[in-house]
């Protein structure tokens, strides 16, 4: 990542990555089908109106895998391997530690909790039942999120991929088995999901444990060190935190979605927004790049190749979102009844917010993209604070203060272009005036002495005009 060209490295590692994360969805969207198909539109809800819960609860813990991606890809890239063993080990022991705790919490408060959403009454019991059942894969998943980003921060998207897809296969496979002929309904569907996770965390940790390099994994060697917990925080708990509140203003959206108390329109919202998902995970993959490939350039002190990098990333991210967007609303019909055959209001209703939303897309991509070149660049709390009050706020003002007038769902998808065009804006203007010119100027002052700190000399690293 530190040589060479970069479009095509960033293609390399963004690639498999969008392959890994497409499958995963597909491979969800196995458990919306079955169950939409075989269960019924009450039981498709049920399953769908989850979604912005569970982020939310989860979102925490994913962004510390972010900062558990920067840390060790920082590293990497400086040559300080012996610090890469300690935070692999560390990362490793913080996932187990929290899937733990909060699967314990989620398994508790399942039922409360959809209350406090709003969750119709005539998918309530159903969804508690998925959500108590999802909560227990909670450790698998985190294990195997925390595992996949720091084979990530070495470049390797492609293991990840075949760990996913075996899942994958044996998730689809249950969910037949348990929903068709044991009639399991959603408890058989979250039964295939916590399964599957549990196969990758497994062939991910025996691959980072066959490791021979940094990133090798001694399980006798788990725990949790003081330094590497504190850099994880630094970065991934403000990432984590605006996961969160992200999180918190589309649970906002969606309980006002079941305040109409229409399993019609949950439905189809419910399949417009799995449709959403692949095109929102291919301009991800980018957000992941940025991430990666800036930290590592940041890490060796080559600023030109952050700048060409973070380009690169946005560039890339722009054109998949208008690829994929407006491909997608185009063949929304079918496409959501795939979800939802023989269902013309609910794929009525998918449509409605597919317009809204996927061929927009493209700006949340630009947004999302930006984001990770100021977490690779170590900036975790400005694109937090600017993500809290430019997105979440105003999505929470306009449901407060526009949707009572204009009472109607598409008053409320709205709100989502509208609220990523002006926190990208301000993502862009913040790294473009602070972030950026702070970032290189510490390598400046710093570099060579901190080279040298490390035994190597500056002449070792090829300068970048930041320097």
């Amino acid at each position: 990542m530190c040589s060479g060209s970069i479009a095509d490295k960033l293609l390399l590692f963004a690639l498999p990555l969008m392959a890994s994360s497409l499958l995963q969805l597909l491979f969800n969207a196995a458990d919306v089908v079955v169950v939409g198909r075989f269960a019924g539109k009450e039981a498709l809800a049920a399953v769908g109106s989850n979604t912005s819960l569970i982020n939310l609860l989860i979102n925490l813990f994913v962004g510390l895998s972010v900062g558990t991606n920067v840390v060790v890809a920082r590293d990497l890239g400086a040559g300080r391997h012996d610090r890469v063993g300690e935070s692999v080990h560390t990362a490793m022991t913080l996932a187990l530690a929290s899937g733990a705790v909060m699967a314990l919490l989620g398994v508790a408060l399942a039922r409360q909790l959809l209350e406090w959403t709003s969750s119709p009454t005539d998918v309530i019991d159903l969804a508690s039942v998925y959500l108590r059942i999802y909560f227990l894969g909670l450790p698998a998943n985190f294990v195997y999120n925390f595992g996949a980003a720091i084979l990530r921060a070495q470049g390797d998207t492609q293991r990840p991929l075949y760990f996913l897809t075996f899942a994958g296969v044996v998730n689809v496979g249950l969910n037949l088995l348990f929903v068709i002929p044991l009639q399991m309904s959603v408890a058989g569907v979250a039964l295939a999901t916590i399964i599957a996770q549990y196969i990758s965390a497994a062939l991910v940790v025996r691959c980072m444990i066959r490791e021979q390099g940094p990133l090798h994994l001694d399980l006798k060697r788990l725990g949790l060190s003081r330094r590497v917990v504190g850099q994880i925080i630094q970065v991934g708990l403000p990432a984590g935190f605006q996961g969160v509140v992200f999180s918190l203003s589309n649970v906002v959206i969606q309980s006002a979605l079941n305040s109409f108390d229409d399993a019609v329109l949950v439905a189809g919202s419910s399949a417009s927004a799995n449709i959403e998902g692949f095109v929102y995970v291919s301009m991800n993959a980018f957000y992941q790049a940025a991430i990666t490939f800036v930290g590592q350039n940041y890490g060796a002190a080559k600023c030109d190749r952050v700048d060409k990098a973070a380009c690169q990333c946005v560039g890339f991210a722009v054109v998949f979102g208008l690829v994929l967007g407006n491909l997608a609303y185009l063949f929304g019909a079918p496409l959501a009844g795939i979800y939802a055959p023989g269902e013309p209001e609910v794929i009525q209703q998918a449509l409605v917010r597919m317009l809204y939303i996927c061929c927009p897309y493209f700006i949340c991509g630009v947004m999302d993209t930006l984001v990770g070149v100021l977490r690779g660049l170590g900036s975790s709390v400005i694109p937090m604070v600017v993500s809290i009050i430019g997105a979440c706020g105003l999505r929470l003002l306009w449901v407060a203060v526009v949707f009572p007038v204009y009472r109607t769902p598409a008053s409320l998808y709205l709100s989502y272009p509208i609220t990523w065009t002006v926190t990208g804006l301000f993502h862009l203007l913040f790294l473009l005036a602070v972030v950026r010119k702070r970032a290189f100027a510490k390598v400046r002052q710093d570099g060579p002495a901190y080279l040298a700190a490390e035994g190597r000399h500056p002449e070792q690293t090829p300068q970048g005009p930041g320097r």
